[in-house]
C-alpha cells in the first residue's frame, strides 16, 4: 500500500510525457504510443541508482523509485540529486521485501494509466537502454510477460559465482515445474515487463512480498494461463552486494515451489479442468503407491518368517509400479504440452472493448 508520501524529482510530469512522444516511434496494437512505467525498488542502492536513473531512455513515461525502508535514504538521494521530471519517490515506512516494493510500484503505474509495467533492479546489474527490447514482443502482440535470461549467452557469465550458477539452475527446475512454463529459464531475473491488462487480473495482494515473489508471480501468470517469454540479456556484475540471505532463502523457495505445484495441479487439472491427464495423475499415483506398498510388505513379511520373497510377488509389486511409471509420464508431457501460447491481453481487450 501506498504510505501517502510520495515525493518527485523537480520538472513536471506532463513535460516529459510530450518530449518523449516526439521521440519514440514504437505503438502499441491500437496504434497509440504505449505508456511505459518502471518500477525501481530500492533498498541500500546509494551506490548505482542514479546512474540507473540516468540511463533510462525516453521510451518509458514514468519512473518509481520505491524506497523500501531504506537506512541509507535512497529515496532522500534520488528526490536531491536526480533531475528527471518522470522520477516519482514513494516510501515505504516498514520494509516490504523486494516483492513488496515492486507492487507498490505496479499499483501507482496501474492507477496513472500505464500500458506496461518493466521492473528494474536498482544494482546496476541490468542495463536500461535494453527496456526497448525487452517490451518488445508484448507489444508486437507476442507475450503478456517478459523477463530477461542471463543464461542465454553462456560467455557473459564467467563473472557469476559457481554457487549461483548452481543454484539458479536448480531454482530453474522447481520453477518449471511449480508454474507450468517449462521453456522459462532463470525465473529469479528481476529484469520484467508485464501488460498492464494482465497485471490488473493478478491477486497482488497474495503474490509474496519477499525474495520468491519473481517465481510466485510465475506461478499466479500460469494460474491465467498468461503467455510468458525470456529475453536473452547480458549479466552485469561489478561491487553490487546481494541482500539474499540464503539460509533464510533456500527454506522459503522450496516451501513456496511445493505449495504452488499443490496448487497449480489442482486449479489446472481438478477445478478449472479435468481431463485424461487427470486420469493419468491420479491412477498413476495410486498404482505406484499399491505397488510399493505391496512390495513393502510383503518384503517384511517374508523377512519375519525368514521365507524369501517369490519371483511371482516380486513381479506383483513390480506391474502396477511401471504402469503407474508410464500413466505418470504420459501426464508429464501432457503438461508439458500445455504451456499457455494464446496471448491474453489481447483476449482481455476484447472484452473491455
Amino acid at each position: 500500500m501506498l504510505d501517502g508520501r510520495p515525493g518527485r524529482c523537480q520538472g513536471a510530469r506532463s513535460a516529459v510525457v510530450a518530449g518523449a512522444s516526439t521521440s519514440y516511434s514504437p505503438r502499441d496494437r491500437m496504434g497509440s504510443p504505449p505508456e511505459i512505467a518502471v518500477v525501481i525498488p530500492s533498498y541500500r542502492a546509494t551506490r548505482h541508482v542514479l546512474s540507473v536513473l540516468a540511463r533510462i531512455g525516453p521510451e518509458c513515461r514514468s519512473v518509481y523509485v520505491v524506497d523500501d525502508a531504506c537506512p541509507d535514504g535512497t529515496g532522500a538521494l534520488v528526490e536531491r540529486e536526480c533531475k528527471d521530471p518522470r522520477v516519482v519517490v514513494l516510501r515505504h515506512d516498514v520494509n516490504q521485501g523486494v516483492g513488496g516494493a515492486t507492487l507498490t510500484g505496479y499499483r501507482a503505474a496501474l492507477a496513472a494509466g500505464a500500458t506496461i509495467l518493466v521492473k528494474l533492479d536498482a544494482d546496476g546489474q541490468m542495463d536500461p537502454a535494453a527496456i526497448a527490447h525487452l517490451v518488445a514482443p508484448i507489444l508486437a502482440g507476442e507475450a503478456d510477460y517478459t523477463k530477461g535470461n542471463r543464461f542465454f549467452h553462456p560467455e557473459g557469465l564467467e563473472a557469476m559465482p559457481l554457487v549461483r550458477k548452481l543454484g539458479n539452475a536448480c531454482v530453474s527446475f522447481l520453477n518449471k515445474v511449480s508454474s507450468g512454463y517449462w521453456d522459462v529459464f532463470d525465473p529469479t531475473n528481476g529484469f520484467t515487463a508485464l501488460h498492464a491488462a494482465v497485471a490488473r487480473h493478478l491477486p497482488l495482494d497474495k503474490i509474496a512480498r519477499r525474495w520468491f515473489f519473481e517465481s510466485d508471480l510465475l506461478f499466479r501468470l500460469g494460474t491465467l494461463r498468461a503467455v510468458v517469454l525470456d529475453v536473452p540479456m547480458r549479466a552485469i556484475y561489478g561491487d553490487e552486494r546481494s541482500n539474499i540471505v540464503a539460509s533464510r532463502a533456500i527454506p522459503d523457495f522450496a516451501l513456496g515451489h511445493a505449495r504452488n505445484t499443490l496448487k497449480r495441479i489442482g486449479y489446472c487439472y481438478f477445478l478449472r479442468n479435468f481431463n485424461f491427464a487427470s486420469l493419468e495423475l491420479v491412477l498413476g499415483l495410486v498404482c505406484v503407491a499399491a505397488g510399493t506398498a505391496f512390495g513393502v510388505l510383503s518384503w517384511i513379511d517374508g523377512s519375519q518368517r525368514n521365507v524369501p520373497v517369490t519371483s511371482g510377488t516380486v513381479m506383483l509389486a513390480a506391474l502396477p509400479i511401471l504402469l503407474g511409471v508410464q500413466l505418470l509420464l504420459g501426464f508429464l508431457n501432457h503438461d508439458l504440452e500445455s504451456t499457455p501460447r494464446q496471448v491474453l491481453h489481447r483476449r482481455l481487450g476484447l472484452l473491455s472493448s
